[in-house]
């Protein structure tokens, strides 16, 4: 089946980057696929996900629009799933185009930089506080997991499909911020306090590397180190709940 084999081939990094097409996997992310404005192409399904009403629900769905959706075996499933214990359905669907260049950002702004974050959980999870916080993008610099992997899709819960989450070099991105007149701030637990400091209206947030923190380049590039100020023997927190805190602490 052409949509199996599709299915398995965007595992990788390198078929959803030549396609430019992703894998929602999941009932709850199929959903919120089927509510954004973004191209889906198929879908595949085990017999299990009619058992439900809500699996019945977005099997309507998928058919009232036209969907192709073809039903395989519980094993040709698993070949092409992320998860350990998949729902019975994923969908595949265009990685949307989006571009710094083609950003339309307010006089008031926020945006959260991802410097070298790994764990694609993490960087899903990011995007949705990012989404959550009224931040207007999410930028991804090299060494950041894909944030169209089938993880990172999962844990952003619907966010990436509406709100511009974009990888980036670092030299298109230091261009950004001279056009778009953006001030950086790192993120560090040794950073001075957030809430000591006065944020600009044009607010750039990175934050580093899950075990090595910020790179040196995006070091250079902020104009201040931002920290939490942290109670009793707790050194860290993890990054995505730090940026959390962090962004709700800067909000707009």
């Amino acid at each position: 089946m052409q949509l199996l084999t599709l299915a398995r081939d965007l595992k990788r990094r390198k078929a959803r980057e030549r396609r430019s097409q992703f894998v929602a996997e999941g009932v709850r992310t199929v959903e919120e696929l089927l509510r954004s404005p973004l191209k889906v192409r198929g879908a595949l399904q085990t017999l299990a996900l009619a058992e439900s009403p809500r699996g019945q629900a977005l099997l309507y769905e998928l058919a009232r629009r036209s969907i192709e959706c073809g039903v395989v075996s519980e094993k040709e499933f698993v070949s092409a799933a992320d998860t350990d214990h998949p729902q019975g359905i994923l969908a595949i669907a265009d990685v949307p185009e989006r571009s710094l260049a083609a950003l339309t950002l307010a006089d008031t702004t926020r945006i959260l930089v991802l410097d070298a974050i790994q764990d694609p959980g993490n960087a899903g999870t990011l995007v949705r506080s990012a989404a959550a916080l009224g931040v207007s993008a999410v930028v991804a610099l090299p060494g950041t997991a894909d944030l169209w992997n089938a993880k990172a899709v999962r844990s952003g819960v619907g966010a990436h499909f509406r709100l511009p989450a974009l990888h980036a070099s670092l030299d298109e991105f230091t261009v950004f911020l001279n056009e778009k007149r953006l001030v950086l701030w790192g993120t560090d637990a040794d950073g001075e306090p957030v809430d000591s400091l006065q944020a600009p209206r044009r607010l750039a947030i990175a934050v580093g590397n899950e075990g090595a923190g910020l790179s040196e380049g995006i070091r250079k590039l902020s104009a201040k180190i931002a920290g939490l100020p942290m109670a009793g023997q707790v050194e860290s927190l993890n990054v995505s709940v730090a940026a959390g805190i962090m962004l709700w602490a800067v909000r707009a």
